[in-house]
C-alpha cells in the first residue's frame, strides 16, 4: 500500500444538537480505489464535533496506518473532502477557530507538513463516496443513540 494519493470523504452525522451523533470516513487510494472505511460514536455531542472527529481519525489513520513511512508523509498528495463549509473554509481561508478549539488543535497537529487539499462537497447529493460517509456516520449515531 505504497499509495502517493489518497482520497478522503469525511462526514458526521448528530440525532439532534446536542444529542447522539457518529462521524465515518471513506479512504481511497491513488486509483481511486476504496481501501478502508472508519467510523465511530459519541453519545453527547454536536454535528460540527462529529465532523471535525472524521477528519482527525482519516489523519490519524494517515500517520499510523497508511504504509506510508513517517518521514515520506509530506510527499504524499491528500485530498479530504467534507460537506462542512465551516470546517473547508477555515482551513481555506483561515477563518477564526472560535469554538471546538480542542479538536482544531487536532487537527492542526495532524495536517502540519502535509499536502493536503481541502474540498467541499454538497451534502445528499450524487458522490458515492461522500453518501457513503454520510452512511457511516448516521449508523454510527444510531448506536450511538440506542446505548444511551
Amino acid at each position: 500500500m505504497k499509495s502517493k494519493k489518497f482520497t478522503i470523504y469525511t462526514d458526521g452525522s448528530c440525532l439532534g444538537n446536542p444529542g447522539p451523533g457518529g462521524w465515518g470516513v471513506v479512504i481511497l487510494d491513488q486509483n481511486e480505489v476504496e481501501i478502508t472505511t472508519l467510523s465511530g460514536q459519541a453519545e453527547d455531542t454536536t454535528n460540527n464535533r462529529m465532523e471535525m472527529t472524521a477528519i482527525i481519525k482519516a489523519l490519524e489513520w494517515i500517520h499510523r496506518k497508511s504504509g506510508i513511512e513517517k518521514e515520506s508523509l509530506h510527499s504524499i498528495k491528500i485530498d479530504i473532502h467534507s460537506d462542512s463549509n465551516l470546517i473547508i473554509q477555515t482551513l481555506n481561508k483561515g477563518w477564526k477557530k472560535k469554538a471546538n478549539t480542542d479538536l482544531w488543535s487536532e487537527i492542526d497537529k495532524l495536517r502540519a507538513w502535509l499536502d493536503i487539499s481541502w474540498n467541499w462537497v454538497k451534502a445528499h447529493h450524487t458522490n458515492q463516496y461522500n453518501n457513503h460517509a454520510d452512511e457511516l456516520a448516521f449508523n454510527a449515531a444510531q448506536k450511538a443513540k440506542a446505548s444511551i
